[in-house]
């Protein structure tokens, strides 16, 4: 597989295959493994019902039992409208050919709408891990504004026999007090119940596009991924660093914006997007908690971006991706072979630790 892995890099395989990270040392690490769900949840205040729940998630689809997760997320027909999303393979209208795929595409879990999975939940809920996601940003409001609402309960994810609780919240916005409040309160719910919990950490503040969008810095997606972990996200969903020095920037011309280091930008992190990742792992407890990037919007060269995008993760110590529509905005079958593709790189003992 480390063959077709250096194929689709190309040019960059050298870039990303062997680079050494020398800014936060491998060794600070928790990195993922067969053993995770017990060496770091054992110890936890978890219940049981939560660790059998996450070993659920970490025992299922081609990944298994390597600490490694692919998930399958596809709450897009909320988030960026049904027509948009699925205009290019109208057959994700129907939800069932979602679970399909994160099915036959050997994923660890499906993340969705409560209604996608409610859908389908008596045919699939206890055969195969549910990630209900219960707040989404909808866009018919005119003008279009942009807040996580919630769409479904805590309790009704139990009750449909779900694995775990999805959220966004929106750090930076002017919504992410109340944002914070309301998933603290769920995520704790939800703990109680059994489930586990996936936090999407972003960014949103206008003021963070700048002379670069800062919405993919380094340094302000790590603080969002430390807050995910304080409100106990047991996996954080976070997009790939593009750049650094959000803190820094808006600081200049006068202007006073939280608290930073400059070690953040000279020791713990250089502008390799390895070592910019390994500062968002970092930040969610030195690996205790994994993270997972995002795979982004489909393109001209998803199959590169992707295998990519995983193997700057896996050697940043991240432990996997998430990725919808490369995967669903496209035949079933070349999704399935995306998804693959990405699991790939963790199953590739060649592509290791930087």
């Amino acid at each position: 597989m480390i063959d077709r892995i250096t194929e689709l890099l190309a040019d960059t395989a050298d870039h990303y295959l062997n680079h050494t990270c020398t800014t936060i040392s491998k060794d600070q690490l928790h990195l993922p493994s067969a053993s995770s769900v017990d060496q770091i949840f054992g110890i936890s205040d978890r219940n049981s019902r939560v660790l059998h729940n996450l070993h659920w998630i970490h025992n299922t689809g081609r990944l298994a039992g390597t600490g490694y997760v692919s998930i399958l997320p596809v709450d897009q027909g909320i988030e960026h409208s049904a027509g948009a999303s699925f205009a290019k393979n109208p057959i994700y209208f129907d939800p069932e050919n979602i679970v399909k795929l994160a099915i036959e595409g050997g994923c660890n879990a499906v993340a969705s709408t409560y209604g996608v999975l409610g859908s389908v939940a008596r045919k699939y809920a206890h055969k195969f891990p549910f990630v209900v996601k219960i707040n989404h940003n909808q866009l018919l409001t005119y003008p279009n504004a942009f807040d996580q609402i919630l769409f479904g309960t805590v309790q009704q994810a139990a009750d449909m026999g779900a694995a775990a609780v999805g959220a966004t919240i929106y750090f930076g916005s002017d919504e992410s007090n109340r944002q914070i409040m309301e998933i603290a309160e769920a995520f704790a719910m939800a703990h109680e119940l059994g489930m586990a919990t996936i936090l999407w950490c972003y960014l949103r503040n206008p003021a963070f596009k700048a002379d670069k969008d800062y919405h993919v810095a380094a340094d302000l997606t790590a603080q969002a991924n430390h807050l995910g972990v304080t409100i106990e996200a047991d996996i954080i969903k976070q997009k790939l660093p593009e750049n650094n020095g959000g803190f820094a920037a808006l600081n200049m011309g006068g202007s006073s914006y939280g608290k930073f280091d400059k070690r953040i930008y000279t020791e713990l992190a250089s502008d390799h997007p390895i070592d910019l990742t390994r500062y968002q792992v970092a930040n969610c407890y030195m690996g205790r908690i994994g993270l997972i990037n995002s795979g982004g919007a489909s393109g001209n060269n998803d199959l590169a971006e992707a295998v990519t995008t995983a193997v700057i993760n896996k050697r940043a110590g991240g432990m996997g991706l998430i990725s919808g529509r490369k995967a669903f905005q496209r035949p079933m079958a070349d999704g399935v072979e995306i998804l693959n593709a990405i699991q790939d790189v963790y199953l590739t003992p060649e592509v290791t630790i930087a």
